[in-house]
């Protein structure tokens, strides 16, 4: 198995022009699953990822849902495969929209390879999240069978086309291909990342999230400030009391009820962290901020992705647009997340926060809580056969110890898999801090990407055992 890694690993190197060229032409695709205008784009890069693989001898197929295609492959692996694991590889073809259009240095669907301090990267709408990310393992697959001929372990490839958008029509698709996915021991994912550039991770901690929008209503109709001022009552300025009263001196959060469940740090772990040495002010000053946030006394780490927080993530309410008019506006709304860890109940949460906002609107408003969603956060054991293998492949690869680290953003997936297929997730990512995820001139490290790959020839062959 040795000697089929190493040849493996020599053709992944061997075509790495290639690589990024196939890299490439799937970035182009502007697969924006929120936008209905992208429609054909979404099935035009499933499309194009089915061909990739059948033409690595999976047999592929698109998938019709109520939204985007979900498509499926498989793989037999090796013959007589035995004791070798059935694997589910798990990544999404959709990206979120390019706007703001003005920031980019160049066309978001145009990638662009550019220097940067780690030598080349490319720069695109979807680079790393997650394209390139997928990549790294079908990349992976390619370099195993065109080194030994197959696979050295049977696999799935489920790819999906709404993660950017809620992954609507994901859990009616698991539950209905249960038989055909659950035969896989556990579920590999890259859609995370390295603590940095020289140092591979292994995410254990997800956090999960509830998505509310609030709205508060006050008049039949938008008032003359002058004639109704002073009388009337203003939802926008009860809208901004209401919010900021979501958080007490010390950063923590007022709803009732919002920390139970929620268990301290294992001394352990805590310690493991603080050796990382996180330089929170250099992490807040990549992005111009020189004041911390959150709970007093918390470390920053811990308060990334073990303690749950209250965000405001939209406004709106009145008149914003050039010039003066002075309205007092007859609804005010904004939207709101809760990011949840581990042993907090999301309804629990949601029912809180609509008690909150009811219990503590004055008299005369009509307050209303609309719950969008609600997924719970994942805690995944750190000495797993899954994550002991996967921390082997990658210092293998990379000369270090790989980290297990929390992320403080969500993969509802995770949570899906394992209730509707019983299945454990490896969350084992490439990207990087500053990659720009979700915003102008994303990218990704070519280097993270040819690592990735390696990387994910070496874990193959780890979990084929």
């Amino acid at each position: 198995m040795r000697h089929d890694t190493e040849a493996a690993l020599a053709q992944a190197d061997a075509f790495a022009a290639d690589t990024e060229a196939r890299l490439a032409a799937l970035l182009r695709i502007p697969s924006v699953s929120a936008q209905p205008a992208h429609a054909e784009d979404c099935r035009a890069a499933a499309a194009w990822l089915q061909a990739e693989l059948a033409g690595l001898g999976f047999e592929a197929a698109l998938h019709e849902t109520a939204g985007h295609p979900i498509l499926l492959a498989s793989h037999p692996g090796p013959d007589g495969a035995g004791a070798a694991p059935h694997l589910l590889y798990y990544g999404h073809y959709d990206v979120q929209p390019a706007e703001p259009l003005g920031p980019w240095t160049s066309p978001p669907f145009e990638p662009q390879i550019v220097e940067g301090p780690h030598g080349r990267r490319v720069v695109a709408r979807g680079a790393v999240d997650d394209k390139g990310q997928v990549m790294t393992w079908i990349e992976a697959f390619r370099a195993w069978i065109q080194a030994s001929g197959g696979l050295p372990a049977p696999v799935t490839v489920l790819l999906e086309g709404e993660e950017e958008v809620g992954s609507a029509n994901l859990q009616a698709f698991l539950a209905a291909q249960r038989d055909r996915l659950a035969v896989a021991e556990v579920a590999v994912i890259s859609d995370t990342g390295m603590w940095d550039i020289d140092t591979p991770a292994v995410t254990t901690m997800l956090r999960g999230m509830v998505y509310a929008e609030l709205r508060v209503r006050g008049a039949a109709r938008d008032l003359h400030s002058g004639i109704y001022g002073g009388v009337a009552l203003n939802p926008a300025a009860e809208l901004a009391r209401l919010l900021a009263g979501l958080h007490d001196a010390d950063g923590r959060v007022t709803l009732p009820g919002f920390y139970e469940g929620v268990r301290p740090l294992a001394a352990e772990q805590a310690a493991a962290w603080d050796a990382l040495g996180f330089d929170e002010a250099a992490f807040l000053g990549g992005v111009g901020l020189a004041e911390t946030g959150g709970e007093r006394g918390v470390p920053a780490l811990q308060r990334l992705w073990t303690r749950p927080t209250a965000e405001v993530n939209g406004l709106w309410g009145g008149y914003a647009g050039p010039g003066p008019k002075t309205v007092i506006a007859a609804e005010a709304g904004a939207k709101v997340s809760f990011r949840l860890v581990a042993g907090q109940d999301p309804a629990a949460v949601g029912a809180g926060f609509r008690q909150a906002m009811a219990e503590r609107a004055r008299p005369g408003f009509q307050v209303e809580v609309t719950l969008l969603s609600g997924d719970a956060a994942i805690d995944l054991p750190g000495d797993s056969r899954w994550v002991r293998q996967a921390r082997a492949a990658l210092a293998a690869e990379y000369g270090r110890p790989a980290v297990l680290i929390g992320c403080g953003g969500s993969i509802p997936v995770v949570e899906s898999l394992h209730r509707i297929l019983g299945l454990p997730s490896l969350l084992v990512g490439f990207g990087l801090e500053d990659d720009q995820v979700h915003g102008p001139n994303e990218k990704f490290e070519l280097r993270c990407l040819r690592q990735g790959i390696r990387s994910h020839v070496r874990l193959l062959a780890e979990l084929a055992g």
